[in-house]
């Protein structure tokens, strides 16, 4: 019986260092030393230094998706005052957009064969439009802020627009940045309609 356990011991320690080898061969070391899987690039009639701006482009918006996202969620839990209950559905509403627009342009990212940013650190740093932490404004304030953001995030995919089309010949993410605007546009509208 002891022989046994014995033997299933060894095998199972020898399966482990095998699974630990396996995962070594498997990855690689970038010139920063972070850890990077090896994986084929993407062969889609995209020259490499295209795809790798359009992911620094890309990251870039998801950047600012993020922020906007956290900061619709921030106002969603801290709205007080007469429209309380209103606003607090409708930034429900618009942070579950945004949530759904942030996994759509991280995966956007990894179909071009890029890493999506995924820290705080990471948005914050290349986002463009910023954060006023520590701060809870009143309603109406809310509203103009998430209205200065949505269509700051707008003229910025406009400029993206254009560049996937005319400078990186991506068509595929000039499609998906043309849908993604409608998206903002229609969430930027709503938000101008509470303004007004």
């Amino acid at each position: 019986m002891r022989k046994v356990i014995n033997a299933a011991l060894v095998a199972g320690i020898l399966g482990m260092v095998a699974l630990i080898v396996a995962q070594e061969v498997m990855v690689s070391r970038t010139p920063q030393g972070q850890a990077k899987a090896l994986e084929s690039e993407p062969n889609i009639g995209i020259n490499t230094n295209n795809r790798q701006a359009v992911c620094k482009m890309l990251n870039t918006l998801l950047s600012d998706e993020y922020l906007l996202y956290v900061k619709t969620q921030n106002y969603h839990w801290n709205v007080t005052g007469l429209m309380f209950n209103d606003l607090h559905l409708f930034f429900g509403e618009q942070y579950k957009q945004l949530a759904s627009i942030v996994d759509m342009v991280a995966e956007r990212v990894r179909m071009l064969g890029g890493t999506a940013h995924g820290t705080m650190q990471e948005f914050v740093e290349n986002a463009r439009i910023k954060e006023a932490a520590g701060m809870v404004p009143p309603y109406k304030e809310m509203l103009k802020n998430l209205l200065a953001d949505q269509e700051s995030i707008i003229r910025s995919i406009r400029v993206d627009i254009d560049a996937t089309s005319d400078e990186f010949e991506d068509m595929g993410t000039n499609n998906f940045l043309c849908e993604l605007i409608t998206k903002h546009e229609k969430m930027a509208w709503m938000l101008r309609a509470y303004i007004s």
